[in-house]
């Protein structure tokens, strides 16, 4: 019984950590989620190594949780109301954003010396975002404003442009080269993405109908955990997008479930306790040493990215007419990057082998700095925002 005894006391840690992290934010007006990850770089590998295999082991699991979690309260953004009102800004600079960070980050590599090859996958790889910390330093924020309801929707479907983006980079190397078949890559992709929706629409429908219905209290809550579990589930055994099908039920049931409003407040009542394990445990498997043997190729792509992010938000801003005073905060608030950038590195490496290490470093040493730094950058980019909205 001992053995067991130590995973529960490390947790109880960790969600008093979790409290402090969000009390210590609030003071010092710093993103919870960087707070934790910080906490979770110190006692992870990277740091003292003070957490027990048992607890890290269980990463995977709590992170899909987490990311189904926040991809239903991101869909739940994404009424036909407020699409009508942000719907072609979200649009617009979503695939502005993707499009001009692919090619800053692609031609910028390029022209300082990097393969094409590998100059076009890593532009790639520059187009994810880490949509949960995005969110949660928007929650922190306490901001219900034209800007946070914009940014809510372009992170909750940036991803899918970014699939589709590194989808096609894929393609088009292998049209270029003559390796492999570009025609299995986009099918692959296409089943990612509209299998994902499919499946958010067949256990949204029915969410919709039966939710609220039965009372509210823990009926309402056993409810709404059902629907991320089950969405959760059933996209990894499909192999499908939990992200893109959580997104499609949150989507689905805020707009046709006209009789009840709340199952969305209870998923933010038990969201946090697996956001607090789902960013220490990231925080723990980062690895910033990463970052220290990338070089001149580490720093032009964060670089790169930073500036295409920026420019692609105020691009797309421009051409969707959005508010002149959002257009430069929309991309410095997407540089939060995580898992999916990984996974995006993952899958090039495998049909690249020859830049698998230097893919694999950069991702992994980029996507520690990018955590840590881009949810302080997206909170001073929400004040700033808000600043300028409060003086106009």
């Amino acid at each position: 019984m001992k053995e067991q005894a130590v995973p529960l006391i490390v947790l109880g840690l960790l969600f008093f950590a979790g409290l402090a992290a969000d009390r210590i934010g609030r003071r010092l007006r710093l993103p919870r989620v960087t707070l934790l990850l910080g906490f979770g770089l110190l006692v992870g590998e990277a740091g003292f190594g003070l957490l027990p295999e048992t607890i890290t082991t269980l990463y995977p699991v709590v992170a899909v949780v987490a990311l189904s979690a926040v991809a239903l309260l991101l869909g739940s953004e994404l009424s036909l109301a407020n699409l009508g009102q942000h719907g072609r800004t979200v649009l617009v600079v979503s695939l502005s954003v993707v499009l001009v960070t692919q090619l800053a980050v692609s031609a910028g590599l390029w022209i300082i010396g990097v393969p094409l090859t590998l100059a076009i996958v890593l532009g790639a790889l520059a187009t994810a975002t880490d949509p949960a910390a995005t969110y949660d330093v928007i929650d922190q924020s306490g901001q219900d404003s034209s800007f946070t309801r914009t940014l809510k929707g372009l992170v909750a479907i940036d991803d899918a442009w970014g699939l589709l983006a590194f989808s096609a980079a894929l393609v088009m190397i292998q049209l270029f080269s003559g390796i492999g078949s570009g025609g299995d890559t986009l099918a692959r992709a296409a089943y990612e993405v509209f299998g994902s929706i499919a499946l958010g629409c067949v256990i949204g429908v029915p969410g919709a109908l039966l939710t609220g219905r039965l009372s509210d209290g823990e009926p309402l809550r056993i409810e709404a955990l059902s629907l991320v579990f089950l969405t959760a589930g059933l996209s990894l055994m499909l192999d499908l997008s939990y992200l893109i099908a959580g997104m499609t039920v949150g989507a689905v049931i805020v707009n046709l479930a006209y009789h009840h409003t709340r199952a969305f407040h209870e998923i933010r009542n038990f969201e946090w306790p697996f956001m607090i394990i789902f960013f220490v445990l990231a925080g723990a498997t980062l690895d910033p040493s990463a970052l220290a043997s990338l070089g001149l190729v580490g720093v032009g792509y964060a670089l790169l990215r930073i500036l295409g992010r920026i420019i692609g938000g105020w691009i797309g801003g421009t051409l969707a007419q959005a508010p002149s005073q959002e257009r430069p905060y929309y991309g410095a608030a997407m540089l939060p990057q995580a898992g999916v950038a990984i996974g995006m590195a993952l899958a090039a490496s495998e049909q690249f082998p020859e830049f698998a290490p230097t893919i694999m470093a950069l991702a992994i040493g980029t996507t520690a700095g990018f955590e840590l730094i881009g949810p302080i950058i997206a909170a001073l980019t929400i004040a700033a925002q808000a600043r300028a909205e409060g003086t106009r």
